[in-house]
């Protein structure tokens, strides 16, 4: 038996990963390894120069209970030439420097998912995931899942939990109640989860979602494994 930590992640609002370009920054339908480790980060104040080691050395698995409907913001953005304003303080000192006549104007295309629920569940070091627990109960930053337009709409409820694997300790997760039963009032059920492929799995596919450089925001593959399977997440968030 292993000690894990499982939590649910709820939102309005997400956006996780995928490209990040300037005129489009796109959304996969699962948080990666990178989103739920930079938001466990955050629970606990870590900031984007800390050492993460401690957190990279925990194993991730998601699984996916509600991946929402697709959205698209078309956002407008505006930009300021270096040519029309050089060392600028600020980003408002260098648009009243530039004036309008010289503000380069774009329109960039944002995807959302809407509506979205997962189970999370985190294996390694006990001391470490007891303080995550409490973290996540408290966090010391906002929490928001992509982006900051994305803040989390139910409590993580976060339970420390002995199990053979991230299947059996999804058993453990306590789901917001609005979430807990689909439209004909039975269980929620979760059915694909995505963990740390091993020797023995058989659907394997790659992700780009494991941090090499935060600063840089450079990302290495990772092989993920994707299992069918049955999570039914148990009572409510409190």
């Amino acid at each position: 038996m292993t000690p894990h930590l499982v939590f649910t992640l709820s939102a309005t609002l997400a956006a996780m990963g995928d490209l990040a370009g300037h005129e489009r920054r796109g959304t996969l339908t699962w948080p990666g390894r990178s989103a739920v480790l930079g938001l466990s980060g955050a629970a606990l104040g870590f900031r984007r120069g800390d050492d993460f080691a401690a957190l990279d050395a925990l194993s991730v698995a998601v699984a996916v209970f509600d991946d929402g409907s697709s959205l698209r913001d078309y956002h407008t953005v505006q930009t300021v030439p270096s040519a029309a304003a050089r060392r600028p303080n600020s980003r408002p000192e260098a648009m009243r420097k530039a004036g309008p006549q010289r503000l380069n104007t774009t329109i960039t295309l944002r995807d959302y998912r809407t509506g979205v629920l997962y189970g999370v569940a985190m294996a390694g070091d006990a001391d470490l995931l007891e303080r995550l627990r409490a973290a996540l109960a408290q966090p010391v930053f906002t929490l928001y899942l992509g982006r900051k337009a994305c803040p989390l709409s139910a409590p993580l409820a976060p339970v420390l939990t002995q199990a053979e694997g991230p299947e059996q300790a999804m058993a453990a997760l306590r789901l917001p109640p609005w979430h807990a039963r689909d439209r004909r009032g039975a269980p929620l059920v979760a059915r694909t989860l995505y963990a740390d492929a091993g020797p023995g799995d058989v659907q394997v596919e790659q992700r780009h979602d494991q941090p090499r450089d935060r600063g840089l925001w450079h990302f290495a593959p990772r092989r993920v494994s994707v299992r069918q399977v049955a999570i039914v997440g148990q009572g409510a968030a409190p």
